[in-house]
C-alpha cells in the first residue's frame, strides 16, 4: 500500500500566495511588476514615518506624560505648568472653578452631615452616655439622639443638598449619567491590620462613600461653568450667583458645624480626615464663602475635580535658549479601569512624570478598597520602571502629598503600623521622606531594563512656593536630556 507524503511546505499563506502552476510568461510579468510597486509604496510609508519622527525631533517638540494612581496629583500638576508658562491664561480661568470650588465646599459639609445621622453614644461621649436603651444588649453600642445644637444646624444646612444638585448640573451634561457611580472620598479611612505585600496594613471601608462627579476633558465643563447660555432662556451665572448667596447665608451655620467640639470628636471616631481630601476650603471659609468670592491660584490647584479621559496641555516657550520649543504635557486617568489607555502614549514621550502620594500609606483604593494606595503605588511604579518600551525615558518620580504626610506623622500616627518593614525607625517626616525615596529608587535601579538616572523629589503640588522650583528644575532637565537625545546640543 503506497504511503502518502505530505509537501515540505505546509504553511497555508505561503500555499495562498505561490504563483499559479499554469502562469503565462505574461501574467508572470505583470505580477511581479504589482509587487514590485506595493514593495516601493511599503518602503515609502517607512520612510515617511522615519522622517516624521526625525522632524519632530528637530522641532524640538517636548512630550511630557504624567502617570499615577488616581487622586495621586496629576491634574494639579499639569495646572502648575499652566501656572507657571501660561500665566494670563490660566488666571483668565480662574472665575470658571468657582462652581468647582463651591461643589467641593458643599460636598465636605454634606458628608458631615452624612456622619452626624447614626451616631452613636462611643462616638460623642465615648465614656459618659448621652441616653441609653434599656433593651440593648451593648450599651456602647447604642444609637443615641443628636444633641439638639446639631439638630438645629442639620436642619438650616439642609439647601445644601439643593445646591449641590445645581452645581453637579451645571458641571456635568445631562447625558453624563455615569458621573455620580464613581466612588468618592471612600480612601481615607484609616484603621484595620490586614498584612499586604511590602508590609503594609490594610484598611477597611467606612460607611460614608458619597458619589464622585467626574467631567470629560476639554473645554466642555467651562463653557457651562462660564454662564454661556446651554439651552434657550438658561444660563449657568444664575447658577454660580445663586449657590454662592446660599453658601455666604449659610456661613455661620457651616463654621459652627466645622467648629464643633461633638462634630469633629465624631469624624475622629468615624476615621474621616476631611483636612487630607482634595478640595478642602473649610479652614477658609469666611473667604470663600464672600459675595465677592474670586478664586486665586492657590483656591484653582487645591480644588478637586475628577477628569475622566486623556487631557493634553501644549504651550510653546516664549524667552531664552528655549524660544520656540512646544511642550505637550498629557494627563491620563490613573484609575484602575483607564490604565490600559496608557500604553499607546508610551511611543515618542520624551519624559514620565511619575507621582506617588506618600501620604497614602494608611487608605485604600476608591474603586477597590481591598487594595492599599501605597501597596498600588509601589507596583505602579515598578510596572513603569520595567516597561521595555520606556527603557530609553527619562522617569521623574514625585513622591507626593508630603504635607500631608508630614502633619499625619505628627498627629500621632505610626507609619510602623502600617508599614513594617519601617521598623523601629524615628515616625519622623523627614526620616520617613528618606525611606520612602530609598525604596522607589531601589526599585528604579532594579527594574530598568537598562541603567538610566534616578530623578526623585519630594512634593506638595498644591504648594506654589517649592512646586514651582521643582517644576522648573525638572523642565530643565527634562529638555536638555531631549537636546541632546536629538544631537540638538
Amino acid at each position: 500500500m503506497p504511503v502518502s507524503r505530505d509537501p515540505p511546505d505546509r504553511d497555508p499563506l505561503a500555499a495562498a500566495l505561490r504563483p499559479p502552476i499554469d502562469e503565462t510568461e505574461e501574467e508572470k510579468a505583470s505580477r511581479i511588476a504589482e509587487e514590485e510597486a506595493a514593495r516601493r509604496v511599503s518602503h515609502a510609508i517607512d520612510e515617511a514615518i522615519r522622517q516624521e519622527k526625525q522632524q519632530r525631533k528637530k522641532q524640538k517638540l517636548v512630550r511630557l506624560l504624567l502617570l499615577g494612581q488616581s487622586e495621586s496629583g496629576k491634574s494639579t500638576t499639569l495646572r502648575q505648568f499652566q501656572r507657571l508658562y501660561t500665566p494670563n491664561a490660566f488666571r483668565e480661568e480662574r472665575v470658571l472653578w468657582r462652581a468647582v470650588i463651591q461643589l467641593n465646599i458643599v460636598r465636605s459639609i454634606n458628608s458631615i452631615l452624612d456622619a452626624l445621622t447614626d451616631i452613636r453614644r462611643r462616638d460623642v461621649y465615648p465614656s459618659t452616655p448621652y441616653t441609653s436603651d434599656p433593651d440593648s444588649d451593648s450599651e456602647s453600642e447604642n444609637h443615641i439622639a443628636l444633641p439638639p445644637h446639631l439638630e438645629e444646624l442639620r436642619r438650616r444646612l439642609y439647601p445644601l443638598r439643593h445646591v449641590e444638585s445645581l452645581l453637579i448640573a451645571k458641571l456635568v451634561p445631562p447625558n453624563e449619567t455615569e458621573a455620580t457611580t464613581l466612588g468618592y472620598g471612600g480612601s481615607n479611612s484609616v484603621n484595620g491590620n490586614v498584612p499586604v505585600r511590602w508590609g503594609v496594613h490594610q484598611p477597611p471601608s467606612h460607611p460614608f462613600q458619597n458619589k464622585e462627579v467626574f467631567v470629560r476633558p476639554g473645554a466642555q465643563w467651562k463653557l457651562r461653568s462660564s454662564g454661556r447660555p446651554q439651552s434657550a432662556g438658561t444660563t449657568g451665572q444664575e447658577t454660580v450667583d445663586e449657590s454662592q448667596a446660599v453658601l455666604h447665608h449659610c456661613r455661620a451655620d457651616i463654621v459652627a458645624l466645622w467648629n464643633d467640639a461633638i462634630v469633629r470628636q465624631i469624624l475622629r471616631r468615624r476615621k474621616i480626615r476631611l483636612e487630607e481630601t482634595p478640595g478642602f476650603y473649610l479652614n477658609d471659609l469666611d473667604r470663600v464663602t464672600s459675595l465677592q468670592y474670586y478664586p486665586s491660584d492657590d483656591d484653582v490647584l487645591r480644588a478637586r475635580l475628577k477628569t475622566v479621559g486623556v487631557s493634553e496641555y501644549s504651550f510653546h516657550m516664549e524667552a531664552g535658549d528655549e524660544r520656540g520649543t512646544e511642550w505637550r504635557i498629557i494627563d491620563v486617568g490613573g484609575s484602575r479601569s483607564q490604565r490600559p489607555t496608557w500604553v499607546p502614549f508610551f511611543d515618542d514621550v520624551t519624559a514620565i512624570i511619575f507621582l506617588a502620594p506618600i501620604s497614602a500609606f494608611d487608605q485604600v483604593l476608591a474603586e477597590d478598597r481591598s487594595v492599599n494606595r501605597l501597596e498600588d503605588s509601589v507596583l505602579l511604579w515598578k510596572e513603569v520602571c520595567s516597561n521595555k518600551m520606556l527603557a530609553k525615558v527619562d522617569l521623574v518620580l514625585f513622591l507626593n502629598k508630603c504635607d500631608i504626610l508630614d502633619s499625619k506623622l505628627k498627629s500621632g500616627v505610626r507609619l510602623a503600623k502600617y508599614v513594617r518593614s519601617f521598623g523601629e525607625r524615628p515616625n519622623d517626616p523627614e526620616v520617613a521622606q528618606k525611606y520612602f525615596r530609598s525604596k522607589f529608587s531601589a526599585i528604579h535601579r532594579e527594574h530598568s531594563p537598562i541603567p538610566r538616572k534616578f530623578y526623585g523629589f519630594c512634593t506638595s503640588v498644591t504648594d506654589t512656593t517649592t512646586t514651582g522650583g521643582i517644576i522648573a528644575a525638572v523642565k530643565d532637565m527634562v529638555l536638555r536630556e531631549h537636546l541632546r537625545a536629538s544631537k540638538l546640543l
